[in-house]
């Protein structure tokens, strides 16, 4: 898989297919172009000339490489006025018959005096010298790089001394790779402005809408109902939504609206329940809801009626055969999801890699839900016991920081997953905020939340493994508001000892152990802790995909830069730091997370204890805490609440 927010890898333009470098470097020179033939005399084989921008000048990107294919040239007077290009052919030593593909250059620091390979000038300063190729190491000026240098990169490790050596541009065959993002526009300071802005990744979107409802059958009917015999008539109008009996066909005024969320069942001739009028005349079929049976006579339209009104209330039907409930749930409402619950189309709440979550209804109580629906057509045959992880992982999980999952439904086709809807997430939460980033004291108790969720979820020997601000569900638009877990589809139940090496989760929260070899444990979650509290204090990702990240983490002019961070406290900076540890044995765990002083904060206590009373529950603080934070507060002057401490008789457990 090519992992990354941007410049994931290498495509071609020839016949279209994807690569890591490392596997570019081995291509053979036998690029068939079979996507791209055009028959004709005259074939432009490469695109308009445009100038080349380092990768580094562009905040969310890197540049774009082009592809072509071309007789034998010598080098173009000016590499600034030509796109990167990659050669197949005859060239010398080991790179004979391979691809050259473009060097993949970060900003380094180097330790010694250094100097440039391509024009052999010292690389001056005291840090962030020059660029390095993280393949062949090696070392040039960025002025060098971005109008000089050929995309030679033989792959290897050579010496960062100068001593490589560096093929002849002969080639026969030139194919061009492109790096997987738009290229960037041109900035005057490449060097500090590659932050990439926190954003809602491309694996997602979050509350979407149809533009306008569509009506799928409208008509004069008459009706009545068990409780009224006489027969009314109107003009009925059906949508994704509602029934709606309007007086005419063009009046906006209705006699009645009957949303689908409050049908139960739809009857046909064979089903009916209602007996006939005097005048023996039969309805056509019954639309029951909670309270009333409506009576509908539709004439010859009787069958196509009550086939949209169906359709209406199952708008996800795969195979038309009836969903079967699992193991969840009232027995006694054991059946079909559409049957129980009213489900949404046109109104998205979220969409990830395994499905997409819509807004739905219960039908006897007018509970709104969150419907996850998977299409089990998506994924091969040996995949499908995966669909089912999260269900399988959420039934036996109990804790208010956990979304909950009320049921599990199944067709041929469909899996639908029931939660509990909440208003949104935190990712929505920090970007509608007017500075595009929290404060400290809502990003305080917003991650104690999360951690104590994760405490819980790590005693069970469950990773979450996917945690990122839109996995994280805010319940009220409240300014402190209750923080749930959701999307467990990436989730692993990992033992204390044990690694995993399956690929999980979202590249700009990754761990970097979730792609070595060497796998990955629950502490992976706490790395994306680190980034979650990271992006919101700042409102950016911690880390640009143009320099290495090891270096990022040492390197705190870089990770903090003043302008973001000259307000933010060096206890939240220091957190960040013991939990951005790419040693997993220095990483800090939830206990320790939670003992650090950014998280023992008079002020958060005070926000936890109204936040408990008013949920009636104490699950984020400890009885004990109360004389040491009384104590704090007589020490310092502090005012201590009155109306914080527990009031005695009340539940204190989950």
């Amino acid at each position: 898989m090519l992992w990354g927010l941007v410049r994931q890898g290498l495509k071609c333009e020839g016949c279209g297919l994807d690569f890591h470098k490392r596997c570019a470097l081995q291509l053979p020179s036998d690029c068939s172009r079979a996507r791209r033939r055009v028959c004709g005399p005259s074939l432009s084989l490469f695109p308009p000339a445009r100038p080349r921008t380092h990768s580094l000048s562009t905040p969310a990107g890197g540049s774009m490489e082009e592809i072509s294919m071309s007789k034998p040239r010598s080098r173009p007077p000016s590499w600034a006025d030509q796109p990167v290009w990659l050669g197949v052919g005859h060239g010398k030593g080991g790179m004979a018959g391979r691809a050259r593909v473009p060097h993949t250059f970060h900003i380094h620091s180097y330790t010694k005096p250094t100097v440039c390979q391509h024009c052999y000038h010292l690389l001056k300063g005291l840090f962030r010298q020059g660029l390095q190729c993280s393949d062949c190491k090696l070392n040039c000026h960025r002025r060098c790089e971005s109008s000089l240098v050929p995309a030679d990169c033989p792959g290897v490790r050579t010496n960062t001394n100068g001593e490589g050596v560096h093929q002849c541009l002969s080639t026969e065959i030139v194919i061009v790779l492109y790096f997987l993002s738009p290229p960037p526009p041109p900035h005057p300071s490449p060097c500090f402005s590659s932050y990439i802005p926190l954003m809602r990744v491309v694996q997602s979107v979050h509350h979407t809408k149809r533009r306008a409802s569509g009506v799928l059958r409208e008509g004069w009917l008459l009706h009545h109902t068990n409780t009224d015999t006489l027969r009314k008539r109107h003009y009925w109008i059906l949508d994704w939504k509602n029934i709606t009996l309007y007086q005419n066909e063009t009046s906006t005024k209705y006699y009645k609206e009957l949303p689908l969320s409050n049908v139960l069942q739809v009857r046909g001739p064979a089903q009916l329940s209602c007996p006939l009028l005097p005048d023996n005349s039969a309805h056509s079929f019954e639309v029951v809801t909670g309270t009333l049976v409506y009576c509908v006579l539709a004439g010859r339209d009787g069958q196509a009626w009550e086939t949209a009104v169906r359709q209406a209330l199952m708008p996800i039907q795969g195979s038309g055969q009836a969903a079967i409930s699992l193991t969840l749930g009232d027995p006694q409402q054991q059946g079909s999801s559409h049957s129980v619950y009213q489900i949404f189309t046109d109104e998205v709440l979220g969409s990830g890699q395994f499905g997409v979550v819509y807004r739905g209804t219960h039908r006897q109580s007018g509970r709104s839900v969150a419907v996850k629906v998977i299409d089990k057509t998506r994924f091969p045959t040996k995949q499908e016991r995966q669909l089912r992880n999260e269900q399988a992982i959420l039934q036996n999980l109990s804790h208010l920081g956990v979304v909950l999952l009320e049921g599990m439904f199944e067709t041929l086709e469909h899996v639908f997953v029931v939660m509990e809807k909440l208003h949104g997430d935190m990712l929505e939460m920090i970007l509608s905020n007017e500075k595009g980033r929290l404060p400290e004291r809502t990003t305080r108790f917003l991650v104690t939340q999360i951690l104590e969720a994760l405490r819980y979820l790590h005693f069970k020997h469950i990773a979450h493994c996917d945690l990122k601000p839109e996995n994280v569900l805010v319940a009220t638009p409240d300014p402190f508001p209750q923080v749930k877990l959701c999307d467990f589809g990436f989730a692993r139940i990992i033992g204390e000892k044990s690694f995993r090496r399956s690929v999980v989760g979202t590249p700009a929260y990754l761990a970097p152990e979730v792609i070595s070899i060497h796998g990955y444990n629950r502490s992976l979650d706490m790395w994306a802790v680190g980034v979650v509290l990271y992006v919101s204090l700042s409102g950016t990702f911690p880390f640009n995909e143009d320099e290495d990240i090891s270096q990022q983490i040492t390197n705190a002019a870089f990770m903090y830069p003043r302008l973001l961070w000259a307000n933010i406290s060096l206890q939240a900076v220091s957190l960040i730091n013991n939990l951005l540890q790419v040693s997993v044995r220095r990483r800090f765990s939830v206990g320790k997370a939670l003992g650090h002083p950014w998280l023992q904060d008079f002020q958060l206590w005070c926000d936890l204890r109204e936040f408990e009373q008013r949920m009636g529950c104490q699950y984020l603080t400890h009885e004990g805490d109360e004389d040491r934070w009384r104590h704090h507060a007589q020490e310092r002057g502090l005012l201590f609440p009155s109306h914080l401490p527990w009031t005695p008789g009340h539940d204190n457990s989950l």
